[in-house]
């Protein structure tokens, strides 16, 4: 077991407030297919694990592995292993966006437009259903979001912020993310994020608003085999 709710905040959250999402087979569960593809697991997989993952997800898809690199069972494919940095919003100054908007399910096909436009990381058609998205939209088109992810108790995942290129430099993401932080405090919670730690530039922003560093990890991403081979 995990000594704090944020060593693995998958685990933590598909255990608590995000059970409903759950989908169980064997000893690994994932969320919910239109969801998310997020993954909870063993450390250490054994032959039973593997074709548990490749039933839950299906041929040929590709899947995200906590840790160090495996080795893959006959079929499977290593797609690509990067760091992630987790940030706690320690110092983070919180208050609203009087230019924000609450987005809901009608605005999904836009959400999904603009994530395509700037590949913030996964969002799926009911990926809203995770928490309070926000976004702000200029002459009607939603131009930036912001909104809630994993929720490990007593905590919330900040995710999805994304801007459209044409709109970046003013300062839209950091007021979507101490919005989301707001409505987060206000629940009595602390706000979290990750961040690819290629991704310099974002964890500077990050950082200068009041994260603080708590944790580094890796994510390898796998594919399934083109057929179930257990």
């Amino acid at each position: 077991m995990s000594a704090h709710p944020l060593d693995d905040p998958v685990r933590s959250s598909l255990e608590g407030p995000l059970a409903r999402f759950a989908v169980r087979r064997g000893r690994v569960v994932r969320m919910d297919p239109d969801v998310s593809p997020f993954l909870m697991h063993p450390e250490i997989l054994e032959p039973q694990d593997w074709e548990d993952i490749a039933t839950l997800f299906g041929p040929r898809t590709i899947v995200g592995l906590n840790g160090p690199e495996r080795e893959l069972p006959t079929g499977w494919s290593r797609v690509e292993t990067f760091g992630l940095v987790q940030l706690v919003g320690t110092h983070l100054e919180t208050r609203p966006f009087g230019e924000s908007v609450e987005l809901g399910a009608a605005d999904v096909p836009e959400m999904l437009g603009l994530v395509r436009r700037t590949e913030p990381g996964p969002f799926l058609h009911r990926t809203i259903e995770f928490g309070t998205y926000l976004g702000v939209r200029r002459n009607g088109s939603l131009i930036a979001m912001a909104g809630e992810r994993m929720h490990p108790p007593g905590w919330t995942e900040i995710s999805a912020v994304c801007t459209d290129p044409a709109f970046r430099g003013q300062g839209l993401a950091t007021d979507l993310v101490r919005a989301v932080g707001h409505g987060i405090r206000a629940r009595g919670e602390e706000p979290f994020l990750h961040a690819s730690d290629a991704n310099v530039r974002a964890i500077e922003l990050y950082l200068s608003i009041g994260f603080e560093l708590r944790r580094t990890s890796r994510l390898t991403l796998v594919r399934t085999p083109a057929s179930n081979l257990g």
